[in-house]
């Protein structure tokens, strides 16, 4: 092997890393809230005015999460390696342009590209796939270069593996909650030191300007050489342009407002004790098969004096349904519908407020708690830790469950199959 063929073969197993390890990564952190992504996809067909497709919104989260993670494993592990690197570049060459136009019209914040583990801006998503398109190219030119991990004989474990693996994951996590909350609101954070913000932090910084006319002709002007008290000149606008942002917390805002419409988060929050929180942002879709559940919870808080509200972004009509559906007594207070499904993934979902505004525990209504578990948690302060460790646990188990099957898969094919130190090139793969 030449040089030249050597320096290929390096540049081309560096491109497959990164090009694999972004799509496991990508499809990983959005399998953890499937939920986010389906509210993304909705985001996007708002934005480009299909809402008549926003039904399929879940439908296709599951999907493209699975695509990608797939894409990404059977990159990293050489199978199929034409098809996988086709399919790798196909979907950067549809992403890339797409992200050009989102940078350029910025009709959503953000791409939502890593869900909200890491969080980038619509050009600095359109720099890193312009990377990623050039890294599939050349991973495709030289497909061949590439080291497969598997033999023919038992490759298409891989990529089935890697799709069904990735479904049943983000199904759980849409039917629990996300085994990582990587939004603000997770457990344990207090929320009114969320909002605070550092003294000493940098404050957003404008430029003004203001436009005024003289003899049919305008010009624009500064703070600096308006013309201030010359009656020739007439005003006709000003103009704000953010110049540099300064600091955001982490959460911009918290108001939850009760029938009369006065603002009762900063009540909530400094409440001296615990208080449960029905989280139902959009009550007309809102899960009713836990309802009775709900109900001994809201009598028990009632029995020991713990306040309970259910807040939602709905409208008084649809209370009016849930209440008559339900047999629901508990007090209502309304927020607004994305700060509620930022909260919690759950519709409805229950938050356990703990004494100055720390989120202490969340549930997703299919593992609403039973009285027992809530005096349990009452207390035992270490109740929230246990929670917290149990699902570390279980993402371990999740790994070892998904890398095991794999490597077990790959030992019987090394065995059986290849029995030479170096695997043979598969160059029609």
């Amino acid at each position: 092997m030449t040089h030249k063929e050597k320096a290929v073969k390096t540049l081309a197993e560096i491109c497959r890393l990164i090009v694999g390890a972004v799509f496991v990564f990508s499809g990983f952190v959005k399998a953890v809230d499937p939920m986010g992504f389906e509210i993304k996809i909705a985001e996007y067909l708002s934005a480009w005015g299909a809402e008549g497709f926003r039904t399929l919104s879940g439908l296709a989260a599951f999907n493209l999460i699975a695509v990608e993670f797939t894409l990404g494993v059977a990159m990293l592990l050489g199978v199929y390696r034409r098809y996988t690197s086709l399919l790798s570049l196909g979907l950067m060459a549809l992403m890339t342009p797409l992200t050009l136009y989102l940078a350029i019209f910025n009709p959503v914040t953000d791409c939502g590209c890593f869900g909200d583990a890491i969080v980038i801006s619509n050009w600095e998503t359109f720099f890193k796939n312009v990377v990623l398109l050039a890294a599939a190219w050349f991973v495709y030119a030289h497909h061949s270069s590439i080291l497969p991990f598997f033999s023919t004989r038992v490759r298409w474990f891989v990529p089935l593996f890697a799709y069904t693996s990735a479904l049943f994951f983000s199904y759980w996590n849409y039917s629990h909650l996300p085994m990582i909350d990587f939004r603000p609101y997770k457990a344990g954070v207090n929320i009114p030191s969320q909002m605070s913000i550092p003294q000493g932090a940098p404050e957003d910084e404008y430029r003004y300007s203001f436009v005024y006319e003289k003899d049919g002709r305008r010009e624009t002007f500064t703070l600096d050489d308006y013309p201030a008290g010359d009656s020739a000149w007439t005003f006709v606008e000003s103009r704000t342009e953010l110049v540099k942002k300064g600091y955001t917390p982490p959460i911009a805002a918290f108001n939850i407002f009760d029938a009369e419409g006065n603002d009762v988060a900063e009540q909530i929050l400094a409440y001296g004790g615990d208080a449960f929180l029905l989280i139902a942002a959009d009550i007309d879709y809102a899960s009713d098969k836990r309802a009775g559940d709900i109900s001994s919870l809201y009598d028990y808080a009632r029995q020991h004096g713990i306040p309970f509200y259910c807040i939602t972004g709905s409208s008084a009509e649809s209370v009016d349904g849930w209440t008559a559906r339900t047999g629901a007594e508990y007090p209502f207070l309304s927020a607004d519908e994305t700060l509620l499904k930022t909260i919690i993934r759950s519709n409805p979902g229950l938050v356990w407020l703990g004494d100055g505004g720390t989120i202490r525990q969340k549930w997703h209504y299919n593992d609403m708690p039973e009285e027992e578990e809530i005096d349990r948690l009452l207390s035992d302060d270490a109740g929230q830790a246990d929670v917290n460790r149990l699902r570390k646990a279980w993402m371990r188990t999740d790994i070892y469950a998904f890398i095991l099957p794999l490597l077990l898969v790959w030992a019987y094919d090394f065995m059986r199959f290849r029995r030479r130190k170096r695997l043979p090139q598969q160059s029609g793969d």
